[in-house]
């Protein structure tokens, strides 16, 4: 189970109040309301982008060094900001892990993350293209490389990274 779950929130962000579980209609999910100021605290998704950068016919991919899954490999990857659109989350994120400066080319697909224990994600992945820097690991990174995509490490953390490469694998067959 999630290790923040919004359902374990107890009380009202707004005023402070204990939070209920009300039935909303058939239309609606059971949802956390506040019996004191109305507020309705919806569970949405988070999120995230990634983004698919090749050289020389392989793929970038991050080591993980935090939790969750440690040591595991990404894509460059991570939660957007408030205020910035899902396009500079995938330039910064992209920086922060790798210390590549990149350009975002066009959106390859839109998949939902289920198994990421702090959140549900839904992630947005770009196709995108190396301008410049020094490929190195961030400090959320342990290792940074580029992979042949027939030659990927087994211990690929998320499943939707892992589905956005069986299907590059799967195009690079045809």
């Amino acid at each position: 189970m999630n290790e923040i779950n919004p359902r374990n929130f107890k009380f009202c962000p707004v005023c402070g109040d204990r939070l209920k579980e009300k039935y909303l209609g058939e239309e609606q999910h059971t949802r956390l309301v506040c019996p004191n100021c109305g507020f309705i605290f919806y569970m949405n998704p988070t999120p995230a982008v990634a983004v698919i950068l090749f050289r020389d016919e392989k793929i970038l991919l991050v080591k993980r060094k935090f939790k969750p899954k440690i040591g595991d490999w990404t894509l460059p990857a991570g939660f957007m900001e408030y205020d910035e659109t899902s396009e500079e989350t995938a330039i910064r994120e992209t920086k922060e892990e790798t210390n590549l400066d990149i350009e975002v080319k066009n959106l390859f697909a839109v998949l939902p993350g289920f198994d990421d224990s702090r959140v549900h994600v839904v992630l947005i992945i770009y196709n995108g293209e190396i301008l410049g820097g020094d490929l190195k690991p961030g400090d959320d990174a342990s290792d940074v490389r580029f992979f042949s995509l027939d030659d990927l490490p087994g211990n690929i953390a998320f499943s939707a990274h892992r589905e956005v490469l069986e299907m590059l694998l799967e195009k690079a067959d045809k």
